[in-house]
């Protein structure tokens, strides 16, 4: 399987190629050009690996919480080349892809949003799989863990 995923949520541009198990990262801090970075960064990613669009069998995005305009590009992107190449699209929640990258069994994921914010979810691993304890959501950063452990 040959997936392709991209962020554009933070202030980084991140990229992956899932191809069949192996997979290749880019990213780069783009603060607030990932429309300028994303579309170079993905040809070099193609060229290198030797994959085309044609060859993926999916795209994946960070669907947030996030960037308001970051959001925008990756969806937008994602869906421009999907919809180029016939190939499905799926929006990964930028909190639960933090909680995968844990080792534990229950996880609070926060990002900042800024201005004495966080955007914030809990999640616990049952089997393989992580359900959600609580919707994401933008809190006060002194406020957050009341309302995710609460």
């Amino acid at each position: 399987m040959n997936i392709l995923a991209l962020d554009t949520s933070g202030d980084y541009c991140s990229l992956a190629l899932w191809l069949d198990g192996e997979v290749t990262l880019r990213e780069v801090l783009a603060e607030q050009n990932h429309s300028q970075v994303l579309l170079p960064l993905l040809d070099g990613l193609f060229a290198e690996s030797g994959v085309s669009l044609s060859k993926l069998d999916g795209i994946a995005f960070g669907a947030g919480p996030g960037s308001f305009t970051g959001l925008r590009i990756a969806c937008g992107i994602a869906q421009g080349l999907a919809f180029a190449a016939d190939l499905p699209v799926a929006g990964i929640c930028t909190l639960e892809a933090l909680a995968e990258a844990m080792p534990g069994k229950q996880v609070i994921a926060s990002l900042d949003a800024r201005m004495g914010e966080i955007y914030h979810a809990a999640y616990e691993k049952h089997g393989d799989n992580w359900r959600q304890v609580s919707e994401p959501a933008l809190s006060m950063a002194a406020t957050a863990r009341n309302r995710c452990v609460g």
